[in-house]
C-alpha cells in the first residue's frame, strides 16, 4: 500500500512537472472537490512543497480525510503521502492535527481513571472489554510506570458489552472491576441498575470522530488508533508530558 501510495504521488509529480504552468484557482479546485465529494465540506486548499500538488482538506460523517491535486482540480489523487527521506506519512499526520480535540473538554468524571508512580505521563482511552486489541493494548500499558490511565468505556463491540461496562460503574472499586474483566477476564457481579453514564459515553465517542477500538488521545488532543506498539507510544507519551 505505502509503495504504490508513493508510485501514485511519483507519477503526478512527473506528469505535473511537465505540464504547462497552471494557474492556481482554489475556487476551482473546491467546486471540483465539492462535486465529487457532495456529502462532504471542504475545509481547505493548500499548496504543498512537492511537485505541484495542492492538498485539499474535508470534513465528513466519519471525520476529517485529506486528498491531494493540481493546480486547477484536474487530478485526484487518494491515498497517504510518504515523506522518503523519514518515512513520515504526512497524510497520518494531516488528519491527527485536523481531528485533535480539546483534552480539557474531556469528561474525566465519567472516566475509570488508574494513576501509577507521578502519573505524569498522561493517555485516555476509548476501549470495549469485548476488543481483544483493547486488551492487548491495556496490558501492555500496565507495564508502564509514571502514566495517569482514563479510560472512557466505549460498548461498541458486542451487546453484552454495555452489561459489562454498567457493572464496572456499579461496582463498589471501578478501578479493580475493569482490570479484573479486561486482564483477567473476570465477569463481574455487580448490578447493572446505578445511575451511570454509559449512554453518554456512546455518544461521547462518536462526537469525538471514532469508529474503531481502541481510540486514543495524547494532552495535545491528537488522536490514534489501534493497539500500537510501546516502542512507539512511550516516547509519544513522553514529549506530550513535555510540552505540558
Amino acid at each position: 500500500m505505502r509503495i504504490r501510495a508513493l508510485l501514485c504521488v511519483a507519477a503526478v509529480g512527473a506528469a505535473i512537472s511537465f505540464s504547462p504552468a497552471a494557474r492556481p484557482d482554489e475556487q476551482t479546485i473546491r467546486q471540483v472537490f465539492k462535486a465529487k465529494l457532495p456529502n462532504t465540506q471542504v475545509i481547505g486548499v493548500e499548496k504543498l512543497r512537492y511537485a505541484e500538488l495542492y492538498e485539499v482538506t474535508v470534513l465528513g460523517d466519519r471525520g476529517h480525510a485529506v486528498f491531494y491535486t493540481d493546480a486547477l482540480g484536474q487530478i485526484m489523487l487518494v491515498g497517504n503521502l510518504i515523506e522518503t527521506r523519514t518515512d513520515r506519512n504526512l497524510t497520518e499526520d494531516r488528519v491527527r492535527k485536523l481531528s485533535a480535540i480539546g483534552w480539557n473538554k474531556l469528561p474525566f468524571q465519567w472516566a475509570v481513571t488508574t494513576r501509577r508512580g507521578n502519573g505524569r505521563r498522561q493517555i485516555a482511552i476509548l476501549s470495549d472489554p469485548n476488543c481483544p486489541f483493547c486488551q492487548k493494548f491495556e496490558k501492555e500499558l500496565a507495564k508502564v510506570d509514571n502514566i495517569t490511565v482514563h479510560i472512557f468505556m466505549w460498548p461498541v463491540v458486542k451487546e453484552e458489552s454495555v452489561r459489562q461496562t454498567k457493572s464496572v460503574w456499579c461496582s463498589k472499586d471501578r478501578v479493580k472491576a475493569w482490570n479484573d474483566l479486561m486482564l483477567k477476564r473476570i465477569e463481574l457481579s455487580a448490578s447493572t441498575d446505578c445511575e451511570n453514564p454509559i449512554e453518554e459515553l456512546i455518544a461521547l465517542g462518536k462526537r469525538l470522530g471514532a469508529t474503531s477500538t481502541p481510540t486514543w488521545f495524547l494532552p495535545n488532543g491528537e488522536k490514534y488508533v489501534g493497539a500500537q506498539p510501546m516502542s512507539m507510544v512511550v516516547p509519544l507519551l513522553d514529549a506530550a508530558a513535555r510540552r505540558k
